[in-house]
């Protein structure tokens, strides 16, 4: 799994489009930074754009940002709609996936400090940041915008977390801190009455509906001991929730914020106003995402539709998406173009220049194979192979859970197609990576040399890559074996009709783990060709040689695994096909 994280900043300008170009190409030096949207409002005079990659890149794309609009934006002319105060008045950091809510806190800390200290511009955290409670909320912490906030740094209460408490008149202050996704998502209705349709969202969100006596629109209010309105809890927890028109459609939506998405995820909140709305005499007929949306959110939509269905969960990837859209009703309108709503698809259209090896057609691929370059190899062969074998033992395991009369066994073979989808899922990206892994072991080797400093920097820099191109074919061995496992499994139950299936994947996943076993012999013959690299004195990690010592006695023991494994399977596989 990628690690990505999103950064969504809202800057005070969205009038002037070379203010706004000169922000965006801010961000757009950083490599490994892709930027997915800007918008702009005029009326609001704001504008938010969307990037995503690894962390650090993006901590560092953030931070050029909000320097850039800084420098670009002076906050004594601004007027908009919008409440702000400051020249980057929000900056989210939001893990998307591979990164933990915590590891993003930390990013948010991070960048925070580096602004404060750096730009001069007082900062506050806000969300899972917030240094205290009451500043987890951002409209808590805006409160007086830019015009109130001289006076407001003046108050040791309001102390900022970060950067000087003296006025920064330019560029105001800056509210930097670490949030959930937040989904906003729009259910429709079969009605144009917006008093129905609101009816339905006090029933799901998390506010609620004030309680009354007697009639719910026209009793009169309960109240606490403190004088105040007693609310009636509605069924979403994290979601807040309105009825509206919308003209362009014709129709009623309850128009949704999901901001805990993990309490409640999209398929949840679609099947619940789904009921609230039968109940009410109305019903749903699809739903609409506004903006981006992590991948994870419709996989884990179309895993839940699938399950209603008792169908295998290891179905390919684009087919389990497509299963989300069509079941949420996301089509309903427009089109819903996965290459430009998924943030993960939406990376990969951008980067599609970069011509991966899986990207290619089989012809593609083994034509690359045969030519004189020295890459692609045979470790990236040894990982296509995998792939295939993994892909084998999935095929398997889903044509079972779907085969007739064995309805009742759907869940266990969904969970073995399910560990096999995760082999296939990791082998397939190590095509790519091995020979990456060459290429920086290349690169190391052509550094410069002349003199001592120079010579330790390249041992160092060929120690390192050397690492990585053992490493990058021990994990082709790992996910191989793991994927046995499955195919094992699919030789003891799985559907007699595919057992020449299971046979063949067999080969082909210990073909797999022999190939990527000679890659990593291979490559641990590297450190001891170029004198001093081994020298554990050269070594801050402890030293290259226990290093490689420990990988090879690993890759040895995962052979040894998949021999065996090897010989269990097609044993099975003989005594069936002879049983026939």
């Amino acid at each position: 799994m990628p690690r990505l994280l999103e950064c969504v900043p809202n800057f005070s300008e969205g009038r002037d489009q070379e203010t706004i170009e000169a922000i965006a190409a801010a961000i757009d030096t950083i490599e490994g930074v892709t930027l997915l949207d800007v918008d702009s409002g005029v009326s609001t005079n704001r504008t938010v754009m969307t990037f995503v990659g690894e962390p650090e890149p993006v901590v560092e794309a953030a931070f050029a940002a909000i320097r850039a609009a800084a420098e670009l934006i002076d906050m004594r002319h601004h007027r908009g709609e919008h409440p702000r105060m400051g020249a980057t008045d929000v900056c989210p950091l939001v893990p998307v996936s591979g990164v933990t809510m915590e590891e993003t806190v930390d990013f948010a800390r991070q960048l925070a400090q580096r602004v404060g200290e750096s730009l001069g511009i007082p900062v506050y955290l806000y969300e899972a940041a917030a240094s205290r409670p009451e500043r987890e909320n951002l409209a808590y912490i805006r409160q007086g915008e830019y015009e109130g906030l001289m006076e407001k740094l003046r108050d040791p209460a309001w102390e900022p977390d970060f950067g000087p408490t003296a006025f920064n008149a330019r560029a105001g202050a800056t509210v930097i801190g670490a949030r959930d996704f937040l989904i906003a998502y729009n259910v429709n209705l079969n009605t144009t009455s917006t008093r129905r349709a609101n009816a339905v969202a006090f029933d799901v969100r998390d506010r609620g509906r004030v309680k009354r006596v007697g009639n719910r629109l026209t009793g009169a209010v309960v109240r606490d001991e403190h004088g105040e309105p007693v609310r009636v809890p509605g069924t979403l927890e994290g979601v807040k929730a309105i009825g509206w028109y919308i003209e362009e459609y014709g129709v009623c939506q309850v128009s949704m914020n999901l901001t805990d998405i993990q309490t409640t995820p999209l398929h949840m909140a679609f099947g619940e106003v789904c009921d609230r709305a039968r109940a009410r005499g109305l019903r749903v007929t699809g739903s609409e995402i506004v903006g981006l949306v992590p991948l994870r959110v419709l996989r884990a939509a179309g895993e839940h539709f699938l399950r209603k269905q008792q169908r295998s969960l290891g179905i390919p990837e684009r087919e389990i998406i497509r299963i989300a859209v069509r079941s949420l009703g996301l089509e309903e309108f427009t089109p819903f173009q996965a290459e430009k709503r998924i943030i993960e698809y939406a990376i990969a259209a951008q980067e599609a220049h970069k011509d991966r090896l899986v990207d290619r057609s089989v012809a593609g691929f083994v034509d690359a194979v045969a030519s004189e370059a020295p890459t692609p190899g045979g470790g990236s062969v040894a990982a296509a192979v995998g792939a295939l074998g993994a892909a084998l033992g999935t095929m398997v395991a889903n044509g079972s859970a779907h085969k007739r009369g064995w309805d009742a066994r759907w869940q266990e073979f969904s969970d073995w197609a399910v560990q096999g989808r995760e082999a296939l899922e990791t082998l397939l990206p190590l095509v790519d990576a091995d020979t990456q892994a060459f290429e920086s072991l290349m690169a190391a080797y052509r550094r410069p040399k002349s003199t001592s400093q120079e010579q330790a920097a390249r041992n160092r820099a060929i120690r390192e890559a050397t690492l990585g191109a053992i490493e990058t074919p021990l994990e082709t061995m790992r996910a191989a074996v793991r994927s046995m496992a499955v195919i094992k499994a699919m030789a003891q139950i799985g559907n007699p009709n595919a057992v020449s299936d299971v046979g063949v994947g067999a080969l082909c996943a210990r073909t797999a783990v022999r190939a990527a076993h000679l890659n990593v012999r291979t490559n641990a013959l590297t450190l001891a060709d170029v004198p001093g690299v081994e020298a554990p004195e050269d070594d801050a990690s402890g030293g290259s040689r226990s290093d490689v010592r420990q990988m090879l006695d690993e890759a040895a023991e995962l052979a040894a695994q998949a021999h065996a494994l090897e010989e269990e399977i097609l044993g099975l596989v003989n005594a069936k096909l002879e049983a026939d």
